[in-house]
């Protein structure tokens, strides 16, 4: 049986996870790309606090003293964000998209890809909190 703590810290990141894919849920990565550059149109720090799974996984390393599978999911994370405001900077600022990358960020993905990290990420956690 799971411990209470641990399902606590479980149930806070799925909840986190699911509240930060239901603002960049769309049908291809530039629909995803297109919800993400609205905000950091407005501000590149109201898009990073979008995210509050990475503040999660930094408050979660510290917690966990900075045990191995907390690091996983911060750098994870942390690439995760970083690719993202890449990608933002290529296509909506820069505008330099090459013939690969237009067939990847037009390319359907799919309704159960956004939900991968509910899926993915909470074992990290519970083996953090294990060993």
């Amino acid at each position: 049986m799971v411990e209470g703590y641990v399902l606590n810290y479980l149930l806070l990141y799925i909840s986190l996870e699911i509240i930060e894919v239901s603002w960049q849920h769309a049908n291809t990565i530039i629909g995803m790309l297109s919800r993400m550059y609205h905000y950091y149109k407005k501000s590149i720090f109201l898009l990073l606090l979008m995210h509050p799974t990475f503040y999660f996984a930094i408050l979660f390393a510290m917690l966990t003293n900075y045990n191995t599978y907390s690091l996983i999911l911060l750098f994870i994370k942390t690439a995760d964000i970083a690719t993202k405001l890449m990608l933002i900077k290529k296509v909506f600022i820069d505008k330099e998209i090459s013939a690969e990358l237009n067939v990847a960020i037009f390319s359907n993905i799919g309704s159960f890809l956004p939900y991968i990290g509910v899926i993915a990420y909470p074992p990290l956690i519970y083996m953090a909190l294990q060993f």
